[in-house]
């Protein structure tokens, strides 16, 4: 049985410093937002498109990262996806408008999109069978602990420094990887593919992803189809995601090979994975806002209350990754557990009243990680398990990509309910408040007074009243909405544990006395 040998290992780290540029870099920008629109003069409606230009060319390009493996070279494209990241990150960080920022932040995603899947690829080449399951585990501790503590590291850059060094921090990292993927990734045996580009394709790969990405994100603010543009953007993402579809289906070497989905390993490990971003994402974006929104935390105190959550999953994966390699139950077993716990961590975070402070988070986010560490190696070792040469970085750039829409869908649907939800509580809290009640005259009474003795007239003094008292509501309202969101969603998980006995195990011919059949689908 083969070892970790030091070059493996280096290999491990290589990739994993490469994801982590990608996966950091994605949360790390969101909380220097604020500062970006003070210095740049942007509007919050500009400096949105700095969020939604890197998420498109993004996920774009997660897409195509397996057809662009197999056309240049796997570890050729790394390294160069790399270098693109790390020379986009330096131009972002000397931008001087905000529209300027926005094209360097798409290039950043274009080189982005290449390093998640075809660092996925490098490992199933580099480790054989026996020790991808650890292999992977450490690998996703970089998939899960990078968007945590994202909040974190960009709080203390944003607090202590300014915002280009956001940008700044990933050139000497970049530069790192990149010397060290020429240095000790090898390029798989199959050479590289003389295929033409297929500009059609692209073009309609573009047109659906773009515009379903700009519907994602812009959706909400504007009242979905409501607003004419996105309604149109859906229609075109409708339309040239179908054609797309089918002119993939119908060449002889598609840019994007669909027919994966014939392998009921990989299209249910997939499925999954869809829903591992949707809780992933969409709960990496609810807690933060949760905390700093509603409970009045600063970014960096938002930080270092996810970061537990983050160590147990980076203690989690390698633990699923031996008992994985050891096969004593079936990989499905694992995620059902991790299944489960997420909805204790939901229902806690459920139970939550308003008087609450930062040790009441440890527990449930702690469940939370192992939940995540539970779920995330199993369904990507059964996912990719049966997927062999040219294969490889195709499937692990559909399964990324698929888990990037999933998390894109989920924070659409969950922001969605929050508005919704908070509607709701709003007019049924403001219904039980009349101006008759005894009880909020005399609160109306006690805030007039209180205002009118720093100086306020009886007018503006009653009215500075009324809007603290609706903000109150309001913020009832919203903590009401997230307990509702939170019991929904571990309620919705909950609900997936069943799904699993898709996953049925298959005994295998024995090749070696040694070997235990591997887990397949039926």
């Amino acid at each position: 049985m083969a070892k970790f040998t030091a070059d493996k290992i280096i290999v491990i780290f290589t990739v994993v410093s490469a994801a982590l540029l990608q996966l950091i870099d994605t949360s790390i920008v969101n909380v220097s937002l604020t500062q970006m629109m003070g210095n740049l003069g942007a509007t919050f409606e500009e400096i949105g498109w700095v969020i939604t230009g890197y998420a498109v060319s993004n996920v774009i390009m997660i897409t195509l990262s397996g057809w662009m493996s197999a056309r240049f070279g796997r570890k050729y494209y790394f390294a160069a996806s790399i270098v693109l990241f790390t020379i986009a990150s330096v131009l972002c960080g000397t931008s001087t408008s905000v529209w300027e920022l926005v094209v360097f932040r798409v290039i950043q995603g274009i080189g982005g999109g290449g390093l998640l899947s075809t660092a996925q690829a490098i490992l199933i080449e580099t480790f054989p069978k026996e020790e991808l399951g650890l292999a992977n585990a450490i690998y996703g501790v970089g998939v899960i602990v990078g968007p945590a503590i994202g909040p974190t590291l960009g709080g203390y850059i944003t607090d202590n420094m300014s915002w280009q060094w956001i940008f700044f921090i990933n050139v000497p990292f970049g530069i790192l990887a990149t010397i060290l993927t020429m240095m000790y990734v090898k390029e798989p045996v199959m050479k590289p593919k003389s295929v033409k580009m297929d500009w059609l394709a692209f073009g309609l790969l573009i047109a659906a992803i773009g515009s379903l990405q700009i519907v994602l994100e812009k959706g909400q603010s504007e009242d979905w189809f409501e607003t004419r543009y996105i309604t149109v953007l859906a229609v075109i993402a409708a339309f040239t995601g179908m054609f797309f579809v089918y002119r993939e289906l119908t060449k002889k070497d598609p840019m994007v090979n669909l027919r994966l989905f014939n392998n009921r390993s990989f299209a249910t490990g997939t499925l999954f994975n869809f829903v591992l971003g949707f809780g992933l994402y969409g709960t990496t974006l609810v807690i933060p806002i949760f905390c700093q929104g509603l409970l009045g935390f600063t970014a960096l105190q938002t930080g270092w209350i996810m970061l537990p959550g983050s160590l147990a999953t980076a203690v989690m994966m390698p633990i699923v990754g031996v008992l994985l390699k050891r096969k004593l139950f079936h990989p499905a077993i694992y995620a059902g557990l991790g299944l489960l716990l997420f909805f204790v961590f939901s229902y806690s975070m459920g139970m939550l009243n308003t008087q609450i402070d930062h040790y009441d988070f440890f527990w449930p986010l702690i469940i939370r990680g192992f939940a995540m560490g539970l779920i995330f190696i199993p369904l990507t070792t059964i996912s990719l398990a049966d997927l062999e040469g040219t294969e490889i970085p195709q499937g692990t750039a559909l399964s990324n990509m698929v888990r990037q829409l999933g998390g894109s869908i989920g924070i659409a649907l969950i922001t969605t309910y929050i508005s919704i939800d908070t509607t709701k509580h709003y007019s049924y809290l403001s219904e039980n408040i009349t101006v008759t009640d005894p009880a909020t005259q005399e609160r109306v009474k006690v805030l007039t007074n209180s205002f009118m003795s720093k100086g306020f007239d009886i007018q503006s003094a009653t009215a500075n009243a009324y809007g603290l008292i609706s903000r109150s509501i309001f913020g009832q309202a919203t903590f009401l909405t997230y307990k509702d969101l939170f019991i929904d969603l571990g309620l919705f998980f909950l609900l997936l544990i069943p799904l699993l006995i898709m996953f049925r195990n298959k005994k295998k011919k024995v090749i070696k006395e040694e070997e235990i059949a591997e887990w397949t689908i039926e």
